[in-house]
């Protein structure tokens, strides 16, 4: 019998000495504004993205054309778990717009796989609360 092994995922980033990053994917580098994009912000920034990139996956393969955006905003205090600073509230709040006629248990269930399947989600510690409304209306 042969053994199933998991998909690997790798990502790479390098920061040079002005801490300018760099994809290992290419792309436009990210210039270090340590005023505007704090390293807080970006990871606000990945999970709003990784949330939609699973969205549009699931939707895709469900054959639901989708447009979404999306804000994310947390608060960074001492955890009171272990004392540490950390993000201890995220809040995700995606707009999704489709002209496909979806059913309420498929969309219920296309946006729980996008929150699942958000890689950057699930490796957070604490749970990103999410608000989709799609079509103008909240799905609760």
């Amino acid at each position: 019998m042969a053994t199933v092994r998991a998909r690997v995922f790798s990502y790479g980033v390098s920061l040079d000495a002005d801490w300018t990053a760099t994809s290992d994917r290419g792309g436009s580098p990210l210039p270090h504004e340590s005023e505007a994009w704090t390293p807080e912000h970006l990871l606000l920034a990945g999970l709003a993205r990784c949330s939609l990139t699973a969205l549009r996956f699931h939707a895709k393969r469900a054959g639901i054309p989708v447009a979404a955006e999306a804000e994310a905003s947390g608060t960074v205090t001492r955890r009171e778990s272990d004392g540490r600073f950390a993000f201890v509230e995220i809040d995700v709040a995606a707009r999704v717009t489709t002209d496909t006629p979806v059913d309420d248990d498929t969309l219920r269930g296309l946006l729980a796989r996008a929150e699942r399947d958000c890689f950057v989600g699930a490796s957070l510690t604490v749970a990103p609360r999410y608000t989709w409304t799609v079509n103008g209306t909240v799905v609760v």
